[in-house]
Order: C-alpha cells, then sequence, then structure tokens
C-alpha cells in the first residue's frame, strides 16, 4: 500500500529521541504518521485528522496516557490504541486495560515487534488484510456459541443476532485462547503465553483477571454468576460452549 491506502499512526510520546525514532521507522514499514509531544497535541491532531490506531506512551507531562485513552473511550471512540510502557509501570498497564486499551508493549522494545503487533491490530479491525491461507478452516474450528452470542475467529466478531459486540484486540486474543482449550482449565500464565508468548510478565496475571471480567460483561447474562467463563479456584480459568 501507498500514500492515502497506508494506515494512519498518530505516535503520543514525550521523548523526542523516540518519538522521532518511531515515526521514521513506521513510515519506512507501510504507514502514513503524524506524531505528538503530549495529549494535549495529540488531541488537537484527533479534532482535525482520522487515525487508524495511536501508540500511546503512559508518562507524559501534563495528561497521563491512561487518561488520555480513558477520556477517549468514555466520548465514544473506538480508535485502537496501543499503549507503551515501563516493565516496572505494572499499575498504569492494568489502568490501560481497564480503560479500554487494545495491547501493550513494555519498554524497551524491538520496533518490529510494534510493527507487528499493530498490523495485528489493524487486522483485527479490518483495516489491514488477513495473511493468504493454504486452505479454508473448518467452520467447527472458528465459530464459538454461548446462549445467543457467538464468535467467528476468522473475523474476530461477536454477535449477538446481527448486533456486533465491541471487542478490544486484547479481548478478542483472550477469547481465542480460551476458545481452543474449551473445556479445559488453563491457568493464567498459560493464557498470557498463548495470547503474547510472554508468561513471565509479572503483570500477566492481573492483566488477565482484568480482561476475563470484561469478556465476562460482554456475553454472559450475570458476569457475577458466569455460565460460560468460569474461574478454578487455585487453577485459572475455563470456558464452555453450547
Amino acid at each position: 500500500m501507498t500514500g492515502a491506502d497506508q494506515p494512519h499512526v498518530l505516535v503520543v510520546d514525550d521523548d523526542d529521541r523516540l518519538r522521532d525514532l518511531l515515526t521514521r521507522y513506521l513510515g519506512e514499514n507501510g504507514f502514513n504518521v503524524s506524531a505528538a509531544r503530549d495529549a494535549a497535541t495529540a488531541r488537537a491532531s484527533l479534532a482535525g485528522l482520522q487515525f487508524d490506531l495511536i501508540v500511546l506512551d503512559v508518562l507524559m507531562p501534563g495528561e497521563k496516557g491512561v487518561d488520555l485513552a480513558r477520556s477517549l473511550r468514555e466520548s465514544g471512540s473506538k480508535v485502537p490504541i496501543l499503549l507503551l510502557t515501563a516493565l516496572s509501570e505494572t499499575e498504569d498497564r492494568i489502568a490501560g486495560l481497564e480503560a479500554g486499551v487494545d495491547d501493550y508493549l513494555a519498554k524497551p522494545f524491538e520496533p518490529r515487534e510494534l510493527v507487528l503487533r499493530i498490523e495485528a491490530i489493524l487486522r483485527r479491525y479490518g483495516e489491514l488484510p488477513e495473511p493468504e491461507s493454504p486452505s479454508s478452516p473448518d467452520p467447527d474450528d472458528t465459530m464459538a456459541c454461548f446462549g445467543a452470542f457467538r464468535f467467528d475467529m476468522t473475523r474476530m466478531i461477536l454477535q449477538r443476532g446481527d448486533e456486533h459486540v465491541y471487542l478490544t484486540t486484547a479481548e478478542q486474543a483472550l477469547l481465542v485462547a480460551l476458545i481452543k482449550r474449551r473445556g479445559q482449565t488453563t491457568s493464567r500464565e498459560q493464557l498470557q503465553d498463548m495470547i503474547s508468548g510472554n508468561a513471565i510478565d509479572p503483570s500477566a496475571s492481573r492483566s488477565i483477571d482484568v480482561q476475563v471480567t470484561r469478556l465476562r460483561r460482554k456475553f454472559e447474562e450475570d458476569p457475577k454468576q458466569p455460565r460460560y467463563l468460569q474461574t478454578v479456584r487455585g487453577q485459572g480459568y475455563v470456558l464452555y460452549t453450547d
């Protein structure tokens, strides 16, 4: 893709060196990139331009990244957000997930990993084509039903009848992992490993707990007494489908 066909990414970071590096690297890897050094500048850009994804740093002068993400979600914005955090910022990562960010990446990171994560998010939002598959998957392996809800793992869409239910990228990835092990108890560490390949992340358990709570609100009739996505005390979680 070239020019106007390239996804438009907004990089928000107060670190001039990192912001310039990301702007240049993403530009070299198929994205149109705009940059902002703080939340106020980002808000001005968002008011005048349309973006396909925001790369957002947690710690910035003035309004923090998590607060900006929460404000955007409360205003109804569904633009995907990838949060950049330091390894020690566990609370901010949890707060980011609760605020509705789609994914997070801990610093320091390889720029190539950032590109891959952005591409994965954009595919789930339909902004990038899916990689070609050598064969068509079995429908039984790509569809799961929970009462009135059904989840299509090919298109990453949760529906109730004809109504689409919004899922963040993190929620989609967790639901896929649970579906792949439907009927089997899976630990938080296993789920984190299936999602990101980073089971040693010290915030993994709490991140999974937050995402499970949010998922239950999306398809459980009574999230406090779940029928489908259940907790196995001391072991993890198990998903039952119809």
